[in-house]
């Protein structure tokens, strides 16, 4: 499909937050990507899905069509720097959410300046509410600002959106417009507030900036601080730590999978989720890089929000795949037809069908998680012991039942080895915090039943003729979920029948240090024909796996290829495109958890085997 000028690649974006929900900012100085107040309301900005119908916060320096773009972070925090320089001057906007400032508000601060020479400027905020269907209504606000009132709050989820600047505003079909210049050294400001009823917000003044600009760096700075990582690759790896708390939910302790909807697997495809969910299995897997890095607060939360989740279900499945943010079970899945999509890639999706999937790999991902959490954080408490254990007893019951698997397939149910794997997870995690913590238990029954799986997967799951472990009983297809196997340590990196296992993903599914999740082939794999790109955390996964089987100089070599293809600041979204392209929601919390298990995998061992740095 060819480029689409008037949308700015995935790839060209940062993100910045106040964990409740996030804005994507492009290199061009635009929020193309914005829902407020939470990760999972209504969008109000989304030109990034729709550049005419959308909705765009944009301030552009006037410093002609050769004049380059930077985006940085400032060290160590979530505020992000556009710049615009060429040899007529040299522009900046600094964009940053404010954390734990106003309950129920939400603010975005953009500081622009001209850092050299005079510059003009064009600014033009045109929120667009309810997915870009909600028509609104501008009018002037104090005397500084806009306010703007949609027609409808409900389907736009806040009734309240009110822009404030430091130069005067105009009205301009319902969007709020400005010209204006700054000489050398100059600032002005601009704070966008959504909210649920009008209040009295800030005035947008040079001090306000500059506080609140120190008090959001602060807080990044000391939150990243508490990490106990020192080892190679640290600002990937901070990075990544900080871009995955982004995606936490401070009211409720939960997390989203990505904090975008919409972004295609591939340019002109139909594969566009809704990915600003709490996905059990990503959460659970975000939290085990978390406690790898010392940061176990936000973990213990997780661990007692998904405890209430079990305790609500009652009788049936303990678990369902995914929730809203605030534990809601119902999530339907629609169409945005109004919406062109980005690049045409449509339909544009909100809601995620998957909530009504069964997904048996996800007791496992929870399963280790709290035992981790367990080991190097806090003890088991009675009561979520006694929680689990009926969650655990529910699986040694159900192990073979076929499922949508790991990768959430939409089509018809079948026993996926991945599932498999992480139901056997579940019950060997759940063994040894018994045995650890002298917990009361089944044991014997528990042990019986995590023999048989792992016997299962062994005789079942073995292709004699390819030699390797594959997706479905019967079946030659190669799945790289199966990398997670000795991650797990469900199989030893060594065993035989392993190594033969990566020489058949080698030869199937990696291109170049890019891995496949698995060969499309028309449809015939998951009922979708379109093709797909490269999976990033199944790339980094590969090279852990390298790392584990003691091949650490090509375990590097593949770690430090996959990271060149980070954008310019360090992000991945879920996968690349045969160019390099990144594609999917973004930025992906999947692909940055899997980067800091790597990485710590990784240099770990090459400590062990005396390698410098």
């Amino acid at each position: 499909m060819p480029a689409d000028a008037r949308y700015l690649p995935i790839e060209d974006h940062g993100i910045i937050g106040d964990l409740n929900t996030v804005a994507l900012v492009g290199l061009d100085g635009a929020i193309d990507f914005f829902c407020a107040p939470r990760f999972d309301s209504p969008s109000v900005f989304a030109a990034l899905l729709d550049a005419d119908r959308g909705g765009v916060f944009r301030i552009d320096p006037q410093l002609g069509e050769d004049a380059r773009r930077k985006q940085l972070y400032l060290p160590d925090t979530n505020v992000l720097l556009t710049r615009t320089l060429s040899t007529d001057g040299v522009a900046e906007i600094s964009d940053f959410m404010p954390v734990d400032e106003t309950a129920g508000v939400r603010r975005l601060v953009r500081r622009v300046k001209a850092v050299r020479t005079a510059v003009r400027f064009r600014l033009r905020c045109a929120p667009r509410f309810g997915y870009g269907a909600v028509h609104h209504r501008a009018e002037p606000d104090d005397g500084e600002g806009v306010s703007f009132v949609p027609d409808d709050a409900q389907a736009a989820g806040l009734a309240f959106l009110r822009l404030r600047g430091s130069v005067p505003l105009r009205i301009v079909d319902g969007d709020a417009v400005a010209e204006f210049q700054l000489e050398h050294e100059q600032t002005a400001t601009f704070i966008l507030e959504a909210s649920s009823e009008p209040h009295a917000g800030p005035h947008a003044s040079q001090r306000y900036a500059a506080d609140a600009f120190k008090r959001t760096s602060n807080w990044w700075r000391a939150w990243i601080g508490r990490s106990t990582y020192r080892g190679r690759w640290r600002d990937e790896v901070n990075r990544s730590a900080l871009v995955m708390r982004l995606l936490f939910s401070q009211e409720h302790g939960s997390l989203v999978a990505a904090p975008t909807f919409g972004l295609p697997e591939s340019l002109g495809g139909v594969r566009n989720w809704d990915y600003r969910y709490t996905w059990v299995r990503d959460a659970a897997f975000t939290l085990y890089s978390f406690i790898r890095l010392g940061l176990t607060e936000e973990t213990g939360r997780f661990i007692h929000w998904i405890a209430d989740r079990v305790r609500e279900e009652g009788d049936g499945i303990p678990l369902q795949p995914l929730y809203g943010l605030d534990g809601r079970h119902h999530l339907p899945e629609i169409e945005l037809p109004h919406l062109e999509g980005y690049r045409g890639s449509r339909p544009v999706r909100v809601g995620n069908g998957a909530a009504a999937q069964l997904q048996m790999d996800i007791f496992g991902a929870l399963m280790d998680s709290v035992y981790l959490y367990d080991k190097y954080a806090e003890p088991m408490s009675y009561d979520l012991w006694q929680t689990l254990t009926g969650v655990v007893d529910w699986v040694c019951r159900h192990w073979r039942r076929p499922d949508h698997g790991l990768w959430e397939i939409r089509r018809d149910e079948r026993p996926y080895l991945s599932s498999r794997v992480m139901c056997w997870v579940a019950v060997d995690r759940a063994i040894r915090l018994a045995q650890h913590r002298s917990l009361p238990a089944p044991l014997v029954r528990w042990l019986e039943v995590r023999d048989t799986i792992y016997r299962s997967v062994f005789e079942e799951f073995w292709s004699p003729r390819k030699q390797a472990f594959v997706q479905t009983p019967g079946s030659e297809v190669m799945d790289a979920s199966c990398l997670l196997m000795p991650l797990l340590r469900f199989i030893s990196p060594t065993d035989p029948r392993w190594v033969q296992t990566m020489t058949a993903v080698r030869r199937e599914l990696v291109e170049d240090s890019l891995v496949r999740r698995y060969a499309i082939r028309g449809g015939e794999t998951d009922g979708f024909a379109d093709e797909e790109g490269t999976f990033s955390i199944c790339s980094f996964w590969y090279a852990e796996c390298l790392s584990r089987g003691g091949d650490l100089q090509q375990a590097r070599f593949v770690f430090e290829k996959i990271l060149s293809y980070a954008n310019h600041l360090g992000l991945f979204a879920e996968e690349l495109g045969p160019s390099g392209e990144h594609l999917g929601n973004f930025p992906q919390a999947f692909t940055h958890l899997s980067l800091i298990s790597a990485a710590y995998d990784l240099d770990r061992r090459l400590d062990s085997a005396g390698w410098r740095a």
